[in-house]
């Protein structure tokens, strides 16, 4: 009998391994709201783009996740 036994049953492999951009989304939205509160307009836009970008990402690979 070999060592090695490949009689094993294939398990299901998940599509997604994380992630995380909804996490990252809500993360730079409170900077944002953080830093204009402070007052640094800058970093405030910035970071509201960033958070906007990450959204847009996390529904695209919902919805393409739900079709598949």
């Amino acid at each position: 009998m070999s060592m090695f036994s490949f009689t094993m049953p294939l398990q299901n492999v998940p599509l997604q391994t994380g992630g995380g951009f909804l996490y990252w989304a809500i993360i730079f939205f409170v900077l944002a709201i953080v830093a204009a509160a402070v007052g640094a307009r800058g970093v405030a836009g910035i970071s509201m783009e960033i958070a906007r970008i990450f959204v847009l990402i996390f529904i695209i690979l919902a919805v393409v996740a739900l079709l598949l």
